[in-house]
């Protein structure tokens, strides 16, 4: 009988990890809940796949989930939700007391259990940055072993959602994606995005996470189409290429005697050596 695994999220729009679910193949859900152990002690998770003949991780098994969530874990939860956004405020309070210049507490996150405690936080200074002072004062509030964990502008924005740059109520990386991903400048380009910040640039300051959507789309079809300012053969004579259009599979060529013209990419060849 194959492993019945399953894929949660610890938050919204976070990455996705795979538990084995084997005991509950019978009723397990996706949109139920359950919970899992984690370096950080026992986790409560939803369950947002149910895979079909998976691969086998590189370790070689799946790490069991403890069980499914109870009533009472659910309750439990909130209670820990209330209590995160209390600990996010003191926390706040703390770095501004300390005068701690470029940090930004962006979110608490509180185990299931209540005994370890972690913040999410960003900074944008160059100097080292010493948060002992704000962890003892944390763990003496808390009675938690407290961890000040680093993200970058990506993750923050994930986390605090909101509207995207494009108009979308809810942000794609909140959304729906799973983690960061890297993103180029070369992507913009092979779309013909408009290089200015303000159209590449998303709510996180970096540029905006959906020119990797359809990248790949116009990266396969601008093999073998030619750049612009490259020279190039058509039915009207020779002329150079000032726009390519890859979805289209055609090209805008200036003309000397004729102008702009647009041909289709089986129109045009590269003039032959002289």
């Amino acid at each position: 009988m194959e492993n019945f695994i399953i894929g949660v999220r610890f938050q919204q729009g976070g990455k996705i990890y795979h538990f084995s679910a084997d005991p509950y193949r019978e009723d397990l859900l996706v949109g139920d809940r359950v919970i899992v152990e984690t370096n950080r002690g026992p986790q409560l998770v939803e369950v947002v796949q149910i895979l079909e003949n998976p691969k086998p991780p590189e370790n070689g098994s799946w790490k069991p989930i403890v069980r499914r969530a109870t009533p009472r874990d659910l309750l439990l939860r909130q209670y820990w939700e209330q209590k995160e956004a209390e600990a996010l405020v003191n926390c706040q309070a703390k770095i501004r007391a300390a005068r701690l210049a470029g940090v930004k507490v962006v979110a608490a996150e509180f185990n299931l259990s209540g005994d370890q405690l972690v913040f999410l936080y960003t900074y944008d200074g160059d100097g080292k940055l010493n948060l002992t002072p704000v962890r003892k004062a944390m763990r003496s509030l808390y009675r938690a072993q407290i961890t000040m964990r680093k993200i970058g502008p990506r993750d923050a924005a994930r986390i605090m959602g909101g509207m995207g740059a494009c108009g979308l109520e809810t942000r794609c990386c909140s959304l729906y994606m799973g983690e960061s991903c890297s993103i180029t400048i070369k992507m913009a380009k092979a779309q013909n995005v408009s290089l200015a910040s303000s159209e590449i640039t998303g709510m996180c300051g970096r540029l905006r996470c959906c020119l990797r959507h359809e990248y790949e789309v116009y990266a396969e079809a601008l093999k073998g189409m030619p750049k612009v300012k490259k020279r190039v053969m058509t039915p009207q004579g020779e002329g150079k290429v000032i726009k390519v259009n890859a979805l289209k599979e055609t090209v805008l060529v200036k003309l000397p005697e004729s102008g702009v013209k647009e041909f289709h990419r089986d129109e045009i060849s590269l003039p032959q050596a002289k």
